[in-house]
């Protein structure tokens, strides 16, 4: 029998390899909680597909720390 320990192991690494995530599976994937998850989000422009899925690509936004797309149209302003 597996540990509990073996089994959140190997769900995330099977997250990993998923192209569509549903929300409760990438809040785990991104490590947030729902808020957390749900700012980040919006500040990175990420939005559920008509069947209710994130793209695991438009996630990874999220974990490398890239400028959101707030930060890059305030670079472009010019005063």
């Amino acid at each position: 029998m597996m540990r509990r320990e073996e089994l959140a192991v190997m769900k995330a690494v099977a997250l990993c390899f998923k192209p569509y995530l549903k929300p409760s599976e990438a809040m785990i994937y991104c490590n947030l909680e729902h808020s957390h998850f749900a700012r980040k989000c919006e500040q990175y422009g990420i939005y559920k597909n008509a069947n209710g899925y994130f793209k695991r690509e438009d996630l990874d936004l999220i974990l490398s720390a890239a400028p959101t797309k707030i930060e890059e149209a305030a670079k472009k302003i010019r005063i």
